[in-house]
């Protein structure tokens, strides 16, 4: 079982003790450091400030929205910092939601499955660099003919010449569609809110895009870097209090209440009715209800918390479950060299 540091997007400034944790990440044996964003810090610029006191670890974003950048753009990104890091960057895509989609960037949320596999199609082309790109759309026509246009677009290639035609794409994918279409078009699944007991079900959606024609990769090296709160702790009570408020958060405040991915993923686990609930208080203000309302059994479901006997029995059990990294968020050195014994477990 391979680790992974999840520095995730930045909340009101930069997350104090970033760049020791990250050094000390590459010193504990982690195989690499992620960095996302919302609609604040961008995912780019962290790996590539805090990275380049590293050697080792993969750099890698979890995730870049589409809709923040064209594909061309989030191509030369990638190509980027796989130059200046030596062929360690991960390119980490995913869709987000309307609210952040259609109310921070403009754009129409619609056809999330279609958007991204032109997507993908279009930032392999520019990796590859084999000749200009070009692309029919409907999404991302490639050169633009549409309203406004002055038909002098030229097909291009990049300048500069990629150090990896093959550079790693995973995709953050939540719903049976999406985790489906990147086994299928992907090397890696970015798992949020994963549990094992539903492992059988994850594999059957996986099955299905590795079975697809021109699937890239089987399940011998595919990779699943499942985020997950790993915390050795002797008063487990006190951090799963600590997460319910977390919890609460991103089933009833990350997205609308007509369409909230997050909390789709735990009615999918089988909390239809605490879902419902929670999503109520937190919509009508009652932020400490609805967090007093997530039972501790839905926190366990995604999380790995107990004494040291404890997360080494439930990591075997999640490497059991097909994960091949497990992503890990830490808010200092101190938290990480707890963590650090764990790394390499079997």
């Amino acid at each position: 079982m391979k680790f992974g540091l999840q520095l995730g997007y930045w909340s009101a400034g930069p997350p104090e003790h970033a760049a020791e944790v990250v050094v000390a990440a590459e010193e504990a044996g982690f195989d690499a450091v992620f960095a996302a964003e919302s609609w604040g810090s961008d995912a780019f610029t962290p790996l590539a400030w805090w990275g380049s006191a590293t050697e080792r670890v993969r750099l890698g974003t979890s995730v870049v929205q589409l809709s923040a950048r064209t594909p061309t753009a989030t191509a030369m990104h990638a190509l980027t910092l796989d130059h200046l890091s030596g062929g360690r960057a991960v390119l980490g895509l995913g869709v987000s939601g309307p609210q952040v989609v259609e109310g921070w960037y403009g754009q129409p949320f619609a056809k999330p499955l279609q958007r991204t596999r032109e997507y993908v199609d279009i930032v392999r082309k520019v990796l590859a660099r084999q000749g200009p790109v070009t692309n029919d759309g409907p999404n991302y026509p490639l050169p633009y003919n549409g309203a406004g246009a002055t038909g002098l677009g030229k097909p291009l290639k990049p300048i500069t010449h990629p150090l990896r035609a093959d550079l790693p794409i995973w995709l953050g994918a939540e719903g049976p569609k999406n985790v489906a279409l990147t086994a299928e078009i992907a090397d890696g699944w970015l798992a949020i809110y994963y549990t094992p007991r539903m492992a059988n079900v994850y594999n059957e959606w996986l099955d299905e895009g590795f079975a697809r024609p021109g699937a890239r990769r089987s399940r011998e090296n595919f990779e699943i870097a499942a985020t997950a709160q790993v915390i050795i702790t002797d008063d487990p009570a006190a951090e799963i209090e600590r997460m319910r408020w977390i919890t609460s958060l991103y089933i009833g405040g990350m997205g609308a209440p007509e369409l909230n991915f997050h909390a789709q993923v735990y009615r999918r686990m089988g909390y239809e009715k605490e879902v419902d609930e929670i999503g109520t208080l937190f919509q009508a203000g009652k932020k400490a209800e609805a967090a007093a309302a997530v039972p501790d059994e839905l926190v366990l479901e995604t999380a790995i918390i107990g004494n040291e006997t404890q997360v080494r029995e439930q990591i075997a059990g999640w490497e059991a479950a097909g994960v091949t990294m497990l992503l890990v968020s830490v808010p200092d050195v101190e938290q990480l060299k707890r963590l650090a014994p764990l790394v390499g477990t079997r």
